[in-house]
């Protein structure tokens, strides 16, 4: 028998309860019943007048809000205010009634740029969850899995600017020092001289310094890199045959099971090895054993800098990379009586 849509029931009016009309297994309701987001308040407290200006926005709707998006992939906040004016999950998810009007999907952008910009509020955030996760037993330490992608900026590709290319001070640069000045001692040897302070560059090549400090007189036997004038901390990013874009490096750290237990940021054009030190300064008192990484990180600094801490690093196999026409080093064999290869 057949059934014909009544249409009156769009206009039927009825009593219902918001939580009544959410999925018990849904995924936002899994989440909010597993963390207490009052903690927020605390961390946002400075924030706000105590005593002047219009009632704010509640804060925890405002780090909700972007949270549904990356959950749920939305590409831009406007698509995403959309999406929550018509699904009920995710009103009950921000404590907003059916009747309650969404936030402008400016609101966020505004209080960012206005409240939250230079302070590492979400980092805080993070890490009190990553706490959590640690106090439940949710997280095993002792693997840890490293590995960086890059994430395209947005900045204009045309509006660029190139500066010379600062050297960069290596993480390991004291550490080689003091083993070579340790090594030339016992062998009767002089130290080597320090450089200059003036010869030694505090600059990054990867593109932190403020546009206001670039000039346009770039000598023409120097070495010069890319620099967007919108977005000056990203980087030139080029691999292979993809296109050229600015773009930032994110590293990441996940247990076995996927947790992220850290993560830096740095630009685009900054080599994976160069990068380890500061995302490693994050992870040295969680109780690591071991460490897995890619071929891009197999280097002897990295491996010196793990093997001294009590951590096993797991590298890949990675073919030599020799130039044409030098000896391969597996060509070369160690004069123990000469302390030497030949």
């Amino acid at each position: 028998m057949i059934t014909e849509q009544n249409e009156k029931a769009r206009k039927q009016i009825e009593f219902v309860c918001t939580d009544d009309l959410v999925p018990q297994d849904h995924l936002l309701r899994i989440i909010d019943k597993a963390i207490d987001w009052s903690f927020i308040y605390d961390l946002v407290r400075d924030k706000y007048s105590p005593d002047q200006g219009r009632p704010s926005i509640d804060p925890v709707t405002l780090i909700k809000i972007p949270l549904i998006q990356y959950l749920y992939g939305i590409k831009s906040m406007r698509q995403t205010i959309k999406e929550i004016e018509v699904n009920v999950a995710f009103r009950w998810f921000l404590g907003l009634e059916l009747y309650d009007k969404v936030p402008h999907f400016s609101t966020f952008g505004k209080n960012y740029s206005r409240r939250f910009e230079g302070t590492d509020l979400f980092e805080q955030i993070f890490q009190h969850i990553l706490e959590e996760c640690y106090r439940f037993k949710l997280v095993d330490p002792t693997e840890i899995f490293v590995d960086a992608t890059h994430v395209k900026a947005r900045a204009n590709n045309k509006k660029m600017q190139r500066r010379i290319a600062q050297q960069e001070a290596l993480f390991y640069e004291e550490m080689l020092r003091k083993e070579i000045s340790s090594d030339r001692a016992a062998h009767g040897k002089k130290p080597l001289k320090n450089k200059d302070d003036d010869d030694q560059s505090s600059g990054s090549s990867g593109g932190h310094d403020k546009f206001e400090d670039y000039t346009d007189d770039v000598p023409l036997d120097g070495k010069t890199i890319k620099c967007s004038t919108t977005d000056p901390e990203s980087g030139w990013f080029r691999k292979g045959e993809h296109k050229h874009v600015f773009a930032y490096g994110i590293e990441t750290a996940c247990d076995k099971n996927g947790w992220i237990l850290g993560f830096d940021v740095n630009p685009g054009n900054e080599h994976d090895s160069r990068t380890f030190k500061g995302l490693y300064d994050k992870l040295q008192d969680i109780g690591m054993e071991k460490c897995v990484v890619d071929a891009g990180y197999k280097t002897p600094a990295i491996a010196k800098l793990l093997l001294d801490d009590g951590v096993k690093p797991v590298f890949p196999y990675k073919r030599p990379q020799t130039k044409e026409g030098f000896f391969k080093k597996y060509e070369y064999v160690y004069d123990e009586y000469n302390d030497c290869y030949i």
